[in-house]
């Protein structure tokens, strides 16, 4: 199964051409940046792309184009699993940060 979609890079400013594919119960993310280039492989999907990936499946699932309740299921696992992971990541950024007391009046 292969999902395509196009964005704008937060970096470049560039469009960026974003691929998920499931093969074999594991998903991959590659992305491009010309529309006939090579894709490069994307190694930590960000929250945003797993959302867009969740709903496209979705949307696939009840046009029955080949997705089955199984694939939403891992892929909405998958996307919790991350926002968990962003969670612990800014709980850790905040404890970092010290917080200086308002001077009383």
């Amino acid at each position: 199964m292969e999902i395509k979609w196009h964005d704008i890079d937060p970096n470049s400013d560039e469009r960026r051409y974003l691929r998920a594919v499931r093969f074999a119960g594991e998903w991959t993310f590659s992305y491009k940046y010309q529309r006939r280039g090579e894709w490069g492989k994307w190694f930590n999907p960000n929250r945003d792309m797993w959302e867009h990936v969740v709903d496209s499946l979705e949307r696939r699932y009840w046009r029955r184009e080949g997705v089955q309740m199984a694939d939403i299921k891992q892929a909405k696992e998958l996307l919790a699993k991350v926002i968990r992971e962003e969670k612990k990541r800014e709980t850790k950024d905040d404890a970092g940060v010290q917080q200086t007391p308002e001077p009383e009046m």
